[in-house]
């Protein structure tokens, strides 16, 4: 199996020891592990505020080469830490795991995997550390694949090694039907296709990243969402699928502003998150542009997303006339619409709380 450890798992030397004592366990079960690593805690942050002292406009090749720095730091340690314990390991780069990529460089794609270093590995009874969030590409460079990237190297490295599923460790014990901080009735989920995880990443629910999920649909991939303090082999299997019938879970998305008609957005269709009301658009707050690059000076207005998953609330109209009532009861003007398996209500961002909670009672906890 491939387990994969974020940065918060892995954020100081406790931590690590902890992630190399729950590895050795997997191990000692008969299994053979590979562990994908992020970088410890804050590094990489750290390491892009050190640049941007240097530099407002850093060479891309050279932010590669610095930042994947955090991932070595934090394979190595855990190795020897899974050494210490009694049992054989040896930790790999992304270009040493065969994780070959295009030429983006600090948004890379992957092209294929060859981890014949990583089979020789476990061939000879290692247990195998890879450094997440990095490649190499087929010239020859060092390449970082994104933010969050270090899923998507395990989903990868699962599907190339023929693994039997691969393991998202993090602080929280699985896919929740809503945040749980914001909605304490949320129930964990113990089963989910995976098309309504990546309906449910898309609409901002932040436990598993959307492109890893993809790449995990496209590849066949199973995963499992667990806590890192937790058992292996528990929290929410994610299994392919298309979205599911039932409504399964609600998301949110804060983080996005409505663009009014009348501003040229011919630069940002590959940043657009939706098209609405007769030529406006949503889009990421991240992507927003300045504003004196826009043709008409208009402010954007700052909106949240609400979003409901699963087809029925597009093909069952009771089931959809039930979430628009639950949306009509917290927000004033509200503006909404169903498509691809997902209800989603465009609302004013400090209705989002009474939104979100409203449609989780009517759709999930009454259910």
């Amino acid at each position: 199996m491939v387990q994969k450890y974020g940065g918060s798992s892995v954020a100081d030397v406790g931590r690590i020891q902890a992630v190399a004592q729950r590895v050795v366990e997997t191990r000692r079960t008969g299994v053979d592990v590979v562990v994908v690593v992020s970088a410890m805690g804050n590094t990489t942050n750290e390491l892009l505020s050190l640049a941007s002292e240097i530099s407002g406009n850093p060479g891309r090749r050279e932010l590669d080469l610095l930042i994947s720095v955090g991932e070595r730091v934090s394979m190595t340690l855990l190795a020897m830490a899974i050494q210490e314990l009694g049992e054989p390991a040896q930790s790999f780069t992304g270009s040493q795991s065969g994780i070959m990529t295009d030429t983006h460089h600090v948004a890379a794609q992957v092209l294929e995997v060859r981890p014949h270093r990583i089979r020789r590995a476990l061939d000879e009874g290692q247990i195998a550390i890879v450094a997440g969030f990095q490649g190499v590409s087929l010239t020859g460079e060092v390449t970082t694949l994104g933010r969050g990237g270090s899923d998507t190297t395990a989903v990868v490295l699962t599907a190339a090694l023929g693994a039997e599923y691969c393991e998202i460790c993090s602080d929280v014990d699985g896919v929740y039907t809503a945040d749980p901080r914001k909605i304490p009735e949320a129930k964990r989920m113990d089963t989910l296709s995976l098309g309504s995880a990546i309906q449910m990443a898309n609409s901002g629910a932040k436990v598993l990243l959307a492109e890893a999920l993809e790449q995990a649909e496209a590849r066949g991939v199973t995963l499992m969402a667990g806590a890192t303090n937790k058992p292996s082999g528990t929290g929410t299997r994610v299994v392919p699928g298309d979205v599911s019938n039932e409504v399964v879970g609600i998301a949110r998305d804060n983080e996005l502003y409505l663009l009014p008609s009348g501003i040229d957005l011919s630069s940002l269709s590959g940043s657009i998150v939706a098209r609405i009301l007769n030529g406006s658009a949503l889009i990421n707050a991240r992507n927003l542009p300045p504003a004196d690059s826009w043709s008409l000076k208009i402010e954007p207005v700052p909106v949240s997303t609400v979003s409901a998953i699963g087809k029925s609330l597009v093909t069952n109209p009771a089931i959809t006339e039930r979430a628009i009532q639950a949306v009509k009861q917290n927000a004033e003007n509200p503006v909404w619409w169903s498509t691809n398996g997902q209800f989603t209500a465009m609302i004013k961002r400090g209705e989002a709380d009474g939104v979100e909670r409203s449609l989780h009672t009517a759709l999930i906890s009454t259910n």
